[in-house]
């Protein structure tokens, strides 16, 4: 077991807490956020972006490795902290907001380059995180993050599986996801319910499945994959007639499907990003919305 960092202590006199509304868990061994950063690929003229400062677990190994390192933080007494001890290195740069609100576009374009992220990430907020990173993934060049296990499972899950869903496929049609670590509760405070991994989503250079897809609405293909796994009990049919074209007949959305390729009676979890994208471009040439 690697040695504890005095987060506790620090909490206590500080007067901090950890925050049940921001799902603050503190990383508290030191060898586990040096691996991290190892895994993750920095290098020394990179510029880093870490999303939750916390304590400093993170960030201080990290600041340690690279040209310059910005961390965004939404607590204030977090921020207040670290102001009035000083201590973190002169090439860290702390910014007071919320990172689902965060400007990666602008971020990037300060930064001179796609973004390279870690994160130990709140439960609470991986989600919409998650959809965030797609949405922006033009502008970023790889995302390290701490996440809750099954979650992370979600991530790298195989078409057909249980686990399979939106995520698995819109993160397919961008970036490769690979699990680096496991890490287990008690590296934590307050120690979480479940366990940990830690995953990293490659938006660059962009994989050959994501070249080799022909040119796609995004957003509708966001559409799709949402109506089709929203009720993934269904099958195709009836998960898009539902979800997404109430109006139109079920006859018409199983023309759809069939004129893409797609078994109109398979279920969601059985179709490819490919399957997806296909579809996708069918529907904006021939939309069957009324």
């Amino acid at each position: 077991m690697s040695p504890a960092l005095p987060i506790k202590k620090i909490l206590a006199d500080h007067r901090l807490a950890p925050s049940k509304k921001l799902g603050q868990n503190f990383l508290v061994h030191g060898q586990t956020a040096e691996r991290i950063v190892d895994l993750s690929g920095i290098s020394a003229e990179d510029t880093a972006i870490e999303l939750g400062v916390g304590l400093g677990s993170l960030t201080l190994p990290l600041a340690r490795r690279v040209r310059r390192l910005i961390g965004i933080e939404l607590d204030a007494g977090i921020i207040a902290y670290h102001e009035e001890q000083r201590d973190l290195p002169g090439n860290v740069t702390l910014l007071h907001q919320d990172l689902l609100k965060t400007d990666f576009a602008a971020l990037a374009r300060e930064t001179g380059g796609p973004l390279k992220i870690l994160a130990n990430l709140p439960y609470s907020i991986s989600n919409p995180l998650l959809f965030k990173l797609v949405e922006n993934h033009a502008h970023l060049a790889w995302a390290v993050l701490m996440l809750q296990k099954e979650v992370g499972q979600r991530l790298t899950a195989a078409v057909g599986s249980k686990e399979y869903g939106v995520l698995s496929v819109l993160l397919a049609g961008c970036a490769t996801v690979r699990t680096l670590m496991q890490v287990g509760p008690a590296q934590f405070h307050p120690r979480p319910k479940v366990d940990s991994v830690v995953v990293k989503i490659s938006f660059l250079p962009v994989p050959e499945r994501v070249t080799a897809l022909p040119p796609h609405d995004r957003q509708l293909l966001r559409r799709l994959v949402n109506a089709a796994f929203q009720q993934r009990r269904k099958t195709l049919r009836n998960a898009l007639s539902a979800g997404l074209f109430p109006d139109v007949a079920k006859e018409k959305v199983g023309d759809l499907l069939r004129a893409a390729g797609i078994n109109p009676e398979t279920r969601a979890e059985r179709l490819t990003i490919e399957d997806f994208v296909r579809l996708t471009c069918l529907v904006a040439q021939s939309p069957p919305l009324p």
